[in-house]
């Protein structure tokens, strides 16, 4: 039976629309890079050419789409082909982008070979001290950025040759204030098999030259790569604009010239301050300790680095002047280094940190929970089970005032088009990285299935019996560690914190104002109302006044701290 004339016109438009192709075909000629490539290609897709589309793609910035795929042993004049089936962020194919007229950009993130200690051999991208930013790293090849007409429906074929490559990153220099110390670590090369770095941003106190022989307290600062001084600290004393101020203030925070007056002052405290670099294969930092995954991290910063940095500046090499301070990624790291070597540092200023009861891994239980990306129970006064038809997201992110933002489902897309492998450089992932196992094929095993959000509860357990749920390693271990732990600990988070980080801090106070033997007479500050990530009780200024007072009022005795409170 023939069809009607209606019907051939309805079987027409579907056949010329399932033959439409829609694809970006990218290239790179010999000129810019000689030999095959193995590593990870991208298109980004954006209204704006400037900033250039690769800069706008992460999702707490402009949140462009984009699109990204492995290529493996890729040659000079051949193509890869970005398609239909390329998964993509936020959209999952280029079949569901909306018609329109677009910037794109291309670039390929390069991978390195390793052959690590354990025996595996991986494919990673190899730092070039640019903090695991792939599209900023030196040698990584991109195309310029070319307007074009994109309609999924009917079809396109863009053609993008990355014919540019990152230039190497450019060091500051040293200063009076500010001094760059990098070496190579002996164990971290000897676990990956080739040279690994460590190093530091060391800033000065007032008149440190003119006091030869005093030496001082020193407060090292954790958290995310960077080259830029500790403390916000900086030799541009340019005011800001009023509006930035404000916004800063109420989260009780100064900007960079308002600390800097203050550190540069006559009657500031007189430390040192350090921040440490360490990037990772799989993150711009380490975290701060050993890892099965990333290596000996902590052995390295503890056994190579701080030694380093106290024999080559003026450091009071002794615990009661080792104090310790950082944000989010830092401030984990702040309170993992206070609790892991207790006697060896004075105290934690712990600021926002990430989850530190892996019971609120953001909203997710990592131990009870069956999946990641939705609820099956809800918490307070319902304590019903969700229904078989509703099943409410878990997020990752919400505003200051408890808008969610990005569900935990988005996030994990979003990595997954970044780097299969746990190779996305982004957050989850170097959870996995440091807290997990290695997996069977020698990268990290993830905690959830980045497409489906199903727990597996055999990295929860290994992540919890490893000590990375600080709460937990406490509850297990404060007989023994609790005594020199007593006062250190001192923790700041807001109650909206943007990334739930509040929930786990709550946990863990809790767990510390039960103890009796000894009492931990731990402090915790809570910003109240709606104050998100980045709120601390005190100014960075006000925080160093806290931390000198606190180590002059804590020297061994027959140690005068007279010397350098000059």
């Amino acid at each position: 039976m023939s069809p009607s004339p209606r019907w051939s016109l309805v079987l027409c438009v579907v056949a010329t629309t399932a033959s439409a192709q829609t694809r970006f075909s990218l290239s790179f000629p010999a000129t810019a890079h000689t030999g095959p490539i193995t590593g990870r290609v991208f298109v980004f897709i954006s209204h704006d050419s400037s900033p250039e589309p690769r800069l706008n793609g992460h999702p707490f910035g402009r949140g462009t789409p984009l699109f990204g795929m492995d290529v493996n042993a890729w040659k000079p004049g051949d193509t890869a082909t970005i398609g239909d089936t390329t998964l993509g962020w936020p959209f999952k194919s280029l079949k569901d982008l909306p018609t329109g007229d677009y910037y794109v950009q291309a670039l390929v993130n390069v991978y390195t070979e390793v052959h690590r200690a354990d025996g595996h051999t991986l494919w990673v991208h190899w730092d070039q001290w640019e903090g695991q930013q792939f599209n900023l790293s030196p040698g990584n090849l991109y195309s310029a950025a070319r307007r074009v007409h994109l309609d999924p429906q009917a079809g396109f074929d863009v053609a993008l040759s990355l014919t540019r490559e990152l230039p190497p990153i450019e060091l500051p220099a040293d200063t009076k204030w500010v001094k760059h110390v990098k070496f190579q670590s002996d164990l971290l090369t000897k676990f990956w098999g080739r040279p690994v770095f460590l190093g530091a941003v060391v800033l000065l106190p007032k008149d440190y030259d003119t006091h030869p022989t005093t030496r001082y307290p020193v407060i090292y600062e954790q958290g995310h790569f960077g080259l830029d001084p500790p403390l916000g600290f900086t030799e541009d004393t340019t005011p800001w604009p009023a509006v930035v101020r404000d916004v800063m203030k109420s989260y009780n925070l100064e900007t960079s010239p308002e600390f800097t007056h203050a550190w540069t002052a006559p009657a500031f405290p007189r430390m040192i301050a350090v921040s440490f670099q360490h990037p990772t294969p799989f993150f711009d930092d380490s975290y701060a300790v050993n890892s099965a995954n990333d290596g000996p991290y902590g052995d390295a910063i503890m056994t190579e680095l701080i030694p380093y940095l106290e024999s080559h500046f003026r450091i009071i090499a002794q615990p009661y002047a080792r104090v310790l301070t950082g944000g989010s990624t830092g401030g984990w790291e702040s309170l993992a280094l206070q609790v892991y070597h207790p006697d060896f540092f004075g105290g934690t200023w712990t600021l926002y940190p990430d989850p530190v009861d892996f019971r609120h891994y953001d909203e997710v239980d990592a131990y009870a929970d069956s999946n990641a990306f939705v609820f099956t129970s809800a918490g307070g006064f319902f304590l019903q089970p969700t229904t078989e038809w509703h099943h409410p997201e878990r997020y990752i992110m919400r505003a200051g005032d408890g808008q969610p933002l990005y569900s935990v489902r988005e996030y994990s897309q979003w990595e997954d088009v970044l780097g299969n492998h746990g190779r996305s450089g982004d957050q989850f992932e170097a959870w996995e990285a440091v807290y997990g196992p290695v997996g069977d094929d020698g990268y990290p095993k993830p905690l959830w299935d980045k497409h489906t959000g199903h727990i597996d509860h055999t990295v929860a357990e290994y992540m919890r019996d490893s000590g990375f749920d600080l709460r937990d390693y406490l509850a297990r271990n404060w007989g023994k560690i609790g005594p020199q732990l007593v006062g250190k600990i001192h923790v700041d988070v807001g109650d909206m914190d943007n990334f739930y980080l509040n929930l786990a801090v709550y946990d863990l106070q809790a767990y510390l104002d039960s103890v009796s033997t000894p009492r931990a007479q731990a402090t915790f500050h809570y910003g109240r109302p709606e104050k998100g990530h980045g709120w601390q009780h005190a100014t960075r200024a006000q925080l160093v006044r806290e931390m000198a007072e606190y180590v002059t009022r804590h020297p061994p005795r027959g140690v005068n701290s007279r010397d350098w409170n000059y």
